[in-house]
């Protein structure tokens, strides 16, 4: 009897623990809903599809109890405006390229691509180890936000172009879309440069409202088109030799989280950074092959532009570093690592590249 007692007791207080504990629990592990626009259209799989793959990294991380619902450009905030919604708190967080806010303050370049500046390897050690990742976020603090690194496409393409650009003077007027600060570069080498919104390119080249367009590479190219209308493709994107993409996100929405919460954000966010340039190695070789057995003329830039190109984007440096307080932070940090890198990628990567690329074609 007294021991049927005890047990009924035992039982009852494992229960009553099992009771108390469940809301405990639940408080630690709060159901969290947030909305995630992207800068990129759906069509962009692997663009847009980055943003996918966060939402459902974070969902597995937290049992379903973190949920992010990615949306395309356009759907629920414009292309251009994730910053201003994430700092709004119309949004928790978005996913977006940072020089798309050069307007809001020029050093927003650096965080994504900066022409003649690091690669995409060159960068993201920057970002972790060079001090860039602080400089972003010390500048993010006025506009209420965090930012995570969130995806590169590696080096970028020189654009597409309804006719051939031989020198300097082919620049006249050409109505270029391009973004960050490779606009104003190409400004001062005589071209007009505009900001279009992912999917608003094709319509503006097919119409004629712009000649030329530069977006990321032959994959993401390919599935817009471009080829349709503007036949030379030219490379290097010396103003993008690697763009860097982030997760935004609103710092108070981000505080609230619980710590579990934060660390599968950065998780999610880290997995998606390496997998986007891997990515794009494996798809971008297949398209090219593609695009140049359907007709696409491949041009690289003459010499005279690209040394026009790099006079201008280091005036264009100087200038802005006179003159905006921030950039000038921002450049005595970027130039003198990038600088050193380049001798060591110039040791290592480089000549091994050189020799090997050329001898995959002509050593036999």
């Amino acid at each position: 009897m007294k021991r049927r007692l005890m047990l009924g007791r035992a039982g009852l207080a494992a229960a009553t623990a099992s009771v108390l504990a469940t809301p405990a629990i639940a408080q630690a592990n709060p159901q969290v809903r947030w909305r995630l626009p992207s800068s990129f259209p759906r069509s962009l799989d692997t663009l847009f599809g980055t943003a996918e793959q966060m939402a459902k990294r974070v969902a597995g991380l937290t049992d379903g109890r973190f949920q992010i619902r990615a949306f395309p450009a356009g759907e629920i905030v414009p292309g251009l405006a994730v910053l201003d919604a994430v700092q709004a708190g119309t949004v928790e967080c978005g996913h977006t390229a940072m020089y798309y806010y050069v307007g809001k303050d020029p050093t927003f370049a650096a965080f994504t691509a900066l022409p003649f500046g690091l690669n995409a390897r060159q960068n993201m050690a920057w970002m972790q180890y060079g001090g860039g990742g602080a400089l972003l976020n010390e500048l993010l603090e006025s506009y209420g936000t965090i930012a995570f690194p969130a995806g590169d496409t590696g080096a970028q393409m020189g654009g597409w172009f309804r006719r051939e650009v031989k020198s300097i003077g082919d620049l006249d007027g050409l109505k270029f879309r391009i973004a960050g600060l490779a606009g104003q570069i190409f400004a001062k080498m005589g071209a007009v440069p505009t900001q279009v919104a992912a999917g608003d390119i094709y319509p503006a080249l097919e119409r004629g409202t712009i000649d030329a367009v530069e977006f990321v590479g032959p994959y993401d190219d390919e599935k817009l088109g471009f080829s349709k209308v503007a036949p030379y493709y030219y490379y290097p994107g010396f103003w993008e030799p690697g763009a860097h993409l982030h997760l935004l996100v609103n710092k108070a929405a981000y505080e609230a989280l619980p710590p579990a919460y934060k660390e599968a954000l950065q998780v999610a966010a880290a997995e998606a950074n390496s997998d986007m340039l891997a990515k794009y190695d494996f798809l971008n070789p297949q398209a090219l092959r593609r695009l140049v057995g359907s007709g696409t003329q491949l041009r690289p830039w003459s010499r005279d532009v690209l040394t026009a190109a790099w006079k201008a984007a280091h005036g264009l440096y100087d200038e802005m570093s006179a003159q905006n307080p921030g950039f000038k932070k921002m450049w005595e940090s970027y130039r003198p690592f990038r600088d050193n890198l380049y001798t060591w990628f110039r040791v290592a990567e480089n000549s091994y590249d050189s020799f090997a690329l050329t001898a995959s074609q002509t050593v036999r």
